[in-house]
């Protein structure tokens, strides 16, 4: 592509450059506009004696045509892209649930010359129509080669970014302790995890109270279970410390694995991911109880949305896991260094 100031009778057939205005500074031609002879000679009429354009050359894909193609590569589940125009096509949430972007796919992308998507964050909460990534061609036209480099980039590396629907999971808490402080358990806990899984589209079907025993916690946790629940979670009177710990043992007891124990979040490092086959089972810790922002902010929209949480993910959230700090934690930050 050409790209510079050219006489005004030159510029037939070329794409202006930048926004021109009358004698009067009314808009005269908006940029991006193809100029015909009819436009140049009201330019001539004008005064303007040169104008800066874009010429397209052979092999080069105009900019829109350029942001159709790369956006069909783009596409992944509950996706929908907008017409293009300006070289731009934005694409919208179909559903209510979790957003997803391979980061590393996305930066190679954006390393090719002349093309920028730009994303909301990796696990982000999103409703339908919501504007969840934007496509931008930045010049006018792109050579062809270009393209092609970003269509067998993202097709060659499985869907670049899509939105996974919340499913209405059925959702029971378990709260351990001495029942000396059941009500109190309860009163903390059950509110925020509560409306936390009811605005993912889940079942709450209760909290249920138990003694700090493995026994105790493996047999609440098969009853619920039996009673139709497809995810768990546990809090209680103490965070879980260790994997070897009565609650991990408890998960172990029913035929459970510990995927993840530990989190590079903060308010939440104490959490812990379990799996018993499919069904997720979240050990909480104490930050839970507020409804200030915290680890289970990340993960249960993740769980809701059926997607499984590994080590890995888990270790991905260290990045930007630097929470603000909540007052229901034992030891707030300030008061760690006053």
């Amino acid at each position: 592509m050409k790209f510079g100031p050219v006489p005004v009778e030159a510029a037939v057939g070329c794409i202006l450059a930048h926004n021109l205005a009358d004698a009067q500074g009314n808009r005269l031609f908006r940029k991006g506009r193809r100029l015909t002879s009819e436009d140049v000679a009201r330019l001539r009429a004008e005064g303007y004696e040169e104008v800066v354009v874009a010429e397209l050359e052979p092999g080069d894909v105009g900019e829109d045509e350029a942001a159709r193609r790369i956006a069909r590569a783009c596409e992944g589940p509950h996706l929908r892209p907008m017409p293009a125009a300006g070289g731009r096509v934005n694409f919208l949430a179909d559903a209510a649930g979790v957003f997803l972007v391979e980061i590393h796919s996305l930066e190679q992308l954006n390393r090719l010359p002349g093309v920028t998507l730009a994303t909301l964050a990796r696990g982000s909460v999103v409703r339908p129509r919501q504007i969840v990534a934007s496509l931008k061609i930045i010049p006018f036209a792109l050579p062809e080669a270009v393209v092609a480099r970003a269509e067998a980039l993202l097709q060659g590396n499985g869907p670049l970014m899509g939105v996974y629907p919340f499913q209405p999971r059925r959702v029971v808490l378990i709260l351990s302790g001495h029942p000396a402080v059941w009500p109190r358990l309860m009163a903390d806990f059950e509110g925020p995890l509560q409306e936390r899984v009811e605005a993912c589209g889940g079942v709450w079907l209760g909290a249920r109270p138990v003694r700090y025993e493995e026994r105790e916690l493996a047999r609440a946790m098969e009853a619920a279970l039996q009673e139709g629940a497809d995810f768990l979670i546990l809090a209680g009177e103490t965070a879980i410390m260790d994997e070897e710990d009565t609650a991990p043992r408890a998960i172990r007891r029913i035929g459970g694995t510990i995927e993840a124990f530990g989190a590079p979040v903060d308010p939440g490092n104490l959490l812990l991911i379990a799996y018993y086959g499919g069904i997720p089972i979240l050990g909480a810790p104490g930050c839970a109880r507020s409804r200030h922002p915290n680890v289970v902010d990340w993960v249960i929209p993740r769980l809701m949305a059926g997607l499984r949480l590994t080590r890995e993910e888990i270790a991905a959230m260290g990045h930007g896991g630097l929470l603000e700090d909540v007052e229901e934690r034992p030891t707030p930050r300030q008061k760690e260094f006053a």
